[in-house]
Order: structure tokens, then C-alpha cells, then sequence
């Protein structure tokens, strides 16, 4: 089994740190729509001709990192950008459950704004966690979308592959069955749970454990530091909220990039980037073929050497597959 390079690793160690843009020069609109009690999500809406095309932005960032981005498909269909519930100008609730930032509710805030914007089968298209948003409506409400568009976003959180794992969401898993252990949790008879746990969960978290040392190993270890780990309420609530998705019922185009370009957080040091090359190519290559096994309509895309921010470091390669994959939608 291979665990996976942890997508909100690299969301938090990459965004606000590169990318930055500091005025907002961007040709779009600016609206609130709201989703549910006391939040209003900001929308953005860039305008254009033809099917409606909605961007969801990545751990950390809000929909204006696609304000370079957005304006260069305008020509082929009309472009609008949500900020999830936690981010920049939209509401900020306080997690007060396990629901607030929950995957599905994270989809139905999507799905709220395509209904009250009216837009007729939008094709989704989602930066990093925000697969997880995608698979939510594609795997619940498919007929509400003509497509989905994974942008670096196909890890274990949007389509879950249980020989490679995904940390966030083993750990989830084990704390759960670990709960039923204790007195008063669970069924008298805990033979099945502990059963479970031996064959299954543990061997699994154990294995993603390793994987994870293995790729902070790999990075340089002055660029990894608390600061750099930190994380918002929001987004840790995100993390702990993801689910198993494995059947998702819409056109697909995924994009990965095998292995990615770390920048300074590898550092200098060919062998240290050799390391981290071959454990990326490794765990993000076997996800890759996973979720096409696993949905083998999907398109998949790997782009060498390519940053998390796949539609920034390569942006010609991702409009060109974008725009193959929109005009052959019906």
C-alpha cells in the first residue's frame, strides 16, 4: 500500500507564500449569495459567452487566486468563482460540529449557489481540497453538472482507494472504532471492532505514518516549521470532515502533477529532490491510476514537474486540456 502526499500539506505549506497577488485588478463582479443560516458566500463573475464554468479554489485560498486565471476562458464559456464558507470575504462559522465544514455540506453550499444563480448543468472545476466538493455533487447530484474538472484535486479525499489510503481520513476511521472500545461506547460483544481494527484500519494508518515521514523526510527541513503547519479553524474542520468518495457518476477530466515541483521546500540538494521525486512519482502516480481504474471514463492528465497550482506553473497546459474536454461535453 502507498499513502499519499497530503494535498492540505501542500496547500498550507504553498499558499500565501507564492502567488500572492496584492490588488485585485481583476475583470469581474462581485455578489453574495447565501447558503445557509447566517452564511453568505462570495461569488465572483468574471462574465463570457456560452456553458457556465465554476471554479472552487484550494485549502487557504479564496476564488480570487483564479483572477488571472478565469478571464482567459471567457471566450469559450462564462466563468463564475465560489469562496467556500471560511475563506476570505465569505461567512466564517464557527465549527460548532462535525457538519459545519463537512464534505457534503461544503457540496451543498456549491449546489445552492448553482440553483439560486440559476445555472443550467455548470461544469465544476476544483484547485486541490476542493475535489472533495466536486466528487460530493458528482457522486450525489450528477445531474446538476455537465462535468468536473480536477485540477490537482484527485487525491484520496475525492476519490478514495482503500490498498493506498488517505491519512486524513484513516485517522478518522481508527479514532471512531477505537471509541466503540471503550465501556458504555459500543456493543457489549467488541470481538468485530478489535477484529477490524488488527486486520484492517491499524496495518492501514500504519502504513500512511510511514509514508508521511517518508515525505516530510524528503523536504527540507528548515522550510518545515509550525508556523508553516499552521492552520485555521476552518481548515482544520475541512480536514477532519472529509469522506470516502469511490463512485461519481459525471464527465471527468483530472490533472495531476507527478511528480510536483516543490520549489524551496525540496531546496537545492539533488539528492534530496531525487528522494522526493521518486516517493512523489510513487504515491501520486498510484492515485492517478487508481481514480482512473476506479472511473474509467475519467480523462487523466499528468504534467511532470508541475506545481500544486497546476493552472498557474502550467497554465497553457491546463487551457488547452480544459478546452478539449468543455467542447467535447454535449
Amino acid at each position: 500500500m502507498l499513502s499519499l502526499i497530503p494535498s492540505s500539506l501542500l496547500a498550507i505549506l504553498l499558499s500565501n507564500t507564492i502567488y500572492a497577488q496584492d490588488v485585485d485588478t481583476s475583470p469581474h463582479k462581485i455578489q453574495f449569495v447565501t447558503v445557509d443560516k447566517n452564511v453568505r458566500l462570495e461569488v465572483l463573475d468574471w462574465g463570457g459567452s456560452g456553458r457556465p464554468v465554476v471554479l472552487l479554489a484550494g485549502l487557504g485560498s479564496d476564488a480570487h487566486v483564479f483572477d488571472e486565471f478565469a478571464p482567459k476562458l471567457t471566450g469559450e464559456c462564462h466563468l463564475y468563482g465560489i469562496t467556500r464558507r471560511g475563506y476570505g470575504s465569505s461567512s466564517a462559522p464557527v465549527p460548532t460540529d462535525d457538519k459545519t465544514y463537512s464534505a457534503d455540506r461544503l457540496g451543498d453550499d456549491v449546489l445552492s449557489v448553482i440553483d439560486q444563480l440559476h445555472l443550467d448543468r455548470p461544469v465544476l472545476v476544483g484547485h486541490s481540497i476542493a475535489g472533495e466538493e466536486l466528487s460530493s455533487v458528482g457522486s450525489r447530484h450528477s445531474e446538476k453538472v455537465a462535468g468536473l474538472i480536477y485540477l490537482d484535486a484527485g487525491y484520496g479525499y475525492a476519490f478514495y482507494e482503500a490498498t493506498l489510503g488517505w491519512l486524513d481520513i484513516d485517522v478518522v476511521d481508527v479514532q471512531k472504532e477505537l471509541d466503540l472500545l471503550r465501556a458504555g461506547k459500543g456493543p457489549n460483544d467488541t470481538r468485530q471492532a478489535i477484529r477490524e481494527l488488527l486486520d484492517t484500519m491499524l496495518p492501514r494508518l500504519d502504513n500512511d505514518l510511514k509514508q508521511e515521514h517518508e515525505y516530510l523526510g524528503s523536504l527540507d527541513p528548515a522550510m518545515i516549521t509550525g508556523d508553516s503547519l499552521s492552520m485555521t479553524a476552518a481548515s482544520q474542520a475541512i480536514l477532519a470532515g472529509e469522506k470516502k468518495y469511490t463512485k461519481i457518476g459525471a464527465p471527468i477530466l483530472a490533472i495531476f502533477a507527478v511528480p510536483h515541483d516543490m520549489g524551496k521546500l525540496v531546496g537545492s540538494d539533488p539528492a534530496r529532490r531525487a528522494v522526493f521525486d521518486a516517493h512523489d512519482e510513487a504515491s501520486t502516480g498510484a492515485q492517478a491510476t487508481a481514480f482512473g481504474k476506479g472511473l474509467p471514463t475519467a480523462r487523466i492528465v499528468r504534467l511532470r514537474h508541475a506545481n500544486h497550482f497546476v493552472f498557474k506553473s502550467n497554465e497553457k497546459d491546463v487551457l488547452r486540456e480544459m478546452k478539449a474536454f468543455l467542447s467535447s461535453l454535449p
